[in-house]
């Protein structure tokens, strides 16, 4: 009887203690929960005060982004009025079919052939005239004035003054002297305007052309 009645005392101490360890473990866990929401809500609240600096600065992107769009607009429109101010007009050559002497091979009689000339002035189209004289694509068509170097033209009041040089092999007999001097006032006298021509040599006033027929100063429209 005694020995049962201390197995039940063994027992019950044992559930009492039993008992006490299965308290301790409850507490805990709320603790810890509690630190965790705390946890929580500090990381929470340090979020919440960035964001407003995250605000500001897409808000200075977007001022940056309309700028740049205003700049590059002023640009454009820059551009395009540089561009058309730039054109310009170039000048148009006139073209003109002339008259153009030569005489044959044998140096007997003058000859009238024809070619185009291109030019854009008056004194040009004199200048060209007299190059007319100085080639032939026809070999019955001889020049008079292949040979001889124009060196400067003018034109003013109807008179033409034409400064040349003449090298030795450009010299031809009497009756070539005469053709060459017809040759170049039937060329010059078939414009309108023209009324006198004033034949220079090296810038001076000669007697003779090639030394055989007088020269006038000027040649004048007979």
């Amino acid at each position: 009887m005694s020995r049962k009645l201390w197995c039940a005392g063994i027992l019950a101490l044992v559930m009492i203690a039993s008992a006490g360890c299965g308290q301790k473990p409850t507490t805990a866990p709320e603790s810890g929960q509690q630190e965790t929401v705390s946890g929580e809500q500090q990381t929470t609240g340090s979020g919440s005060e960035t964001t407003p600096e995250k605000d500001a600065g897409s808000g200075d992107n977007g001022n940056a982004g309309e700028s740049t769009q205003g700049d590059s607009s002023k640009g454009s429109s820059t551009g395009s009025s540089t561009g058309s101010s730039s054109q310009t007009t170039e000048p148009t050559a006139k073209k003109e079919t002339i008259d153009v002497y030569f005489t044959d091979p044998q140096e007997l009689d003058l000859k009238k052939s024809q070619k185009e000339i291109s030019y854009e002035n008056a004194v040009e189209k004199y200048v060209q005239a007299f190059k007319a004289l100085q080639s032939s694509d026809k070999s019955e068509l001889i020049p008079l004035w292949g040979k001889i170097e124009l060196k400067k033209l003018e034109f003013k009041d109807g008179e033409i003054t034409m400064d040349i040089h003449m090298p030795d092999e450009a010299r031809l007999g009497a009756g070539g002297e005469q053709y060459a001097l017809d040759a170049l006032t039937k060329t010059m006298f078939q414009f309108d305007e023209v009324k006198s021509v004033e034949l220079l040599v090296d810038g001076a006033k000669v007697e003779s052309l090639m030394g055989h027929v007088d020269l006038e100063h000027p040649l004048t429209r007979h």
